[in-house]
């Protein structure tokens, strides 16, 4: 119960991190949104290293560096196919994959969750695929490669999920700053390839830092959950509800509407971590 409760918190602080991110995004360019997030997160982690202690230890690092590439390389590819696709079909497949992979990663490696959590899990799946869909048209001359990028960064995101938990469980915070040491030399060595600026736009640090110090919060959260012993199959398909807040931010917030399929998906997130909760 304690590590379900953990993700979801998760999950809900993930939401807000993204509504800001995406709120920075409109205001400065995204490398830079990226590369000062990545950044904040960084600080925040490493403030945290006394307060919550463990183990320091090469393996720690390792696996974290190798999550933090992964989840950045799952960004990369999820704006380009953001950009080149359509986002009605990238940002469903690509949730809906991050969500899936580390449920089979779990299922594979001998996790047995009761059939209530189960259950819980597969609505969660149909959840993530319904608050990540939009009305926007087809591109036109979409072609499959955007589909293909969707996929893997789906994948790149799950396995970021599933490196983290392959830490040792008394490597307290350190995997988290392998990973975000990781990721942000990846982001700082891409926006240099690209002569991207990572200076702020005006009236965006503000949003830009919260965005960042919020993700990593919920990925401490996250990984506090695996840590007390919770499965990655449940675990990870909680933290990944995240949508759910996002959209209820820009429901709520900025006056978005929300369809009935979204609406829909927010009712089946909800019966999801009842589900999980209860099993």
């Amino acid at each position: 119960m304690t590590a379900a409760l953990l993700a979801m918190i998760s999950a809900a602080v993930f939401g807000i991190a993204d509504f800001l991110g995406g709120f920075a995004s409109r205001r400065a360019r995204v490398m830079a949104v990226v590369g000062l997030s990545q950044f904040a997160g960084l600080l925040l982690v490493a403030g945290l290293l006394p307060v919550l202690p463990g183990a320091f230890g090469a393996e720690a690092l390792v696996w974290g560096m190798t999550a933090g590439l992964a989840g950045a390389a799952g960004l990369v590819l999820f704006y380009w196919a953001l950009a080149n696709g359509t986002m009605s079909v990238v940002a469903p497949v690509t949730a809906s994959t991050s969500a899936a992979v580390p449920v089979v990663f779990g299922l594979a490696t001998g996790e047995r969750p009761q059939p209530l959590a189960l259950a819980g899990v597969a609505v969660a799946l149909v959840a993530v695929v319904l608050v990540s869909r939009t009305a926007e048209a087809p591109k036109a001359g979409t072609t499959a490669r955007p589909v293909v990028a969707a996929f893997v960064s789906g994948a790149a995101f799950g396995g970021f999920f599933i490196l983290l938990s392959l830490a040792p469980d008394n490597a307290g915070m350190w995997p988290l700053v392998g990973a975000r040491l990781a990721s942000l030399t990846l982001i700082v060595t891409l926006a240099l390839a690209t002569h991207q600026t990572l200076k702020p736009g005006p009236g965006s640090l503000p949003f830009i830092v919260g965005a960042g110090v919020l993700d990593m919060a919920a990925n401490v959260l996250y990984l506090l959950a695996v840590q007390s012993g919770g499965m990655i199959s449940l675990v990870a398909v909680l933290s990944s509800l995240y949508p759910v807040g996002t959209l209820l931010l820009a429901r709520y917030v900025l006056g978005e509407r929300l369809g009935p399929v979204q609406l829909a998906g927010v009712g089946f997130a909800l019966g999801a971590a009842v589900l999980i909760a209860a099993g």
